[in-house]
């Protein structure tokens, strides 16, 4: 099928990509044509505030719609902002030592200034996984305790705040990534829980944000035993469309990780996952690298809505929960780099920065210059 036909362009809006470099390349602008419903940004596309304000005006204007863009702006050693004019903001763990949701949701203000500043429209924080085992190497201190209900307390606060500020959240990693022992960048974690483990403790922060009405939960690359065996949850029907929507009541985008990462390439084809992540009750996929294997899962999820296999109401229901989120959260092309530094910006890091070393705000206003 043409790229240009109205099937293909309603498929790539289920996908959001990663690119290489600081500008638009041409598998970029294309896949940008062909509909496409957003960009994310690493390390490797941002450099000072000011070139990345750059590049999100670009990718914004090009696309010449509604075009979301998304990083991953937690704080602590996931940030892809650092360095002046950013704040630093320590690990969530922390966070969830004071215990204060007051405290959380300024956080959630802040990230949302500094991210709206220059041009982001979509941060994939909080992590809602609870941090349950020591030995797990992927989460550790990005959670924000190993008491379930802190978790949901604080992270919802925190997504408030983001929200707040016109930046849509994401908690993740549904339906749990804190008891693995492995990295699904890596390899396929699999939790042997039972159900009433699960609703106990991994889920206990996502059915709090559910309740809350937030805007998006991210996909965990894990198998759960209690679930689907053999299936990683973003690709299990039983996790997202039984659980997640039906038990949980969630109604906002569900967005997969990334289906690059090993846990999905080294078992599945990032196409296969494509299809049965829809048919599950995925919205929206990632594929953050390559450019043919993002132009692969559109196609192949345009050959299942042809045949028959995925049907062609879920990539309507798909649509509409991304059409709120962006009626929500779209920003257009604008400038507002001077918003960094402005007296909005000050207040909340200044307060931040006194609330997390204890010291008088004017102490820590003149330490920073």
């Amino acid at each position: 099928m043409s790229p240009a036909s109205a099937l293909y362009r309603d498929c790539a809006r289920l996908f959001m990509v990663g690119f290489p470099g600081t500008r638009i390349d041409a598998d970029l602008a294309a896949l940008m044509d062909d509909g496409i419903y957003g960009a994310i940004l690493f390390k490797r596309n941002v450099g000072t505030a000011a070139e990345t304000a750059a590049l999100c005006r670009e990718l914004k204007t090009r696309a010449g719609r509604p075009f979301i863009l998304s990083v991953d702006q937690e704080g602590g050693r996931v940030a892809r902002l650092r360095g002046e004019p950013f704040t630093a903001l320590p690990p969530m763990r922390e966070l969830g030592q004071r215990g204060d949701e007051a405290l959380a949701e300024r956080v959630g203000r802040l990230l949302a200034h500094e991210l709206r500043a220059v041009g982001f429209d979509w941060d994939f924080a909080p992590v809602l996984d609870v941090d349950t085992n020591p030995a797990n190497p992927v989460i550790g201190d990005r959670s924000f305790s190993r008491d379930p209900v802190e978790v949901g307390r604080l992270g919802v606060a925190l997504a408030r705040g983001l929200e707040a500020g016109g930046v849509a959240s994401c908690g993740k990693h549904f339906p749990g990534h804190g008891d693995t022992t492995t990295d699904s960048h890596l390899t396929l974690p699999r939790l042997p829980h039972d159900l009433e483990r699960l609703r106990r403790v991994e889920l206990v922060p996502f059915q709090a944000f559910a309740k809350a009405g937030l805007a998006s939960l991210m996909t965990a690359h894990v198998l759960f035993d209690a679930l689907e065996q053999g299936v990683p949850a973003t690709m299990s029907h039983r996790a997202l469309h039984d659980l997640l929507r039906k038990e949980l009541g969630f109604d906002g985008v569900v967005v997969s990780d990334d289906l690059e990462m090993k846990a999905i390439a080294d078992h599945y084809s990032v196409a296969e996952a494509a299809v049965q992540g829809t048919l599950a009750g995925v919205d929206l996929f990632l594929v953050c690298h390559k450019a043919d294997v993002q132009r692969t899962a559109i196609e192949a999820l345009v050959k299942a809505v042809e045949s028959g296999r995925v049907p062609r109401e879920r990539i309507t229901e798909a649509h509409r929960r991304l059409d709120a989120l962006a009626a929500r959260f779209a920003h257009p092309a604008e400038d507002r780099l001077a918003t960094l530094g402005d007296a909005d910006h000050r207040s909340l890091a200044e307060g931040l920065a006194s609330a997390f070393t204890g010291k008088d705000p004017t102490e820590v206003m003149l330490a920073s210059r």
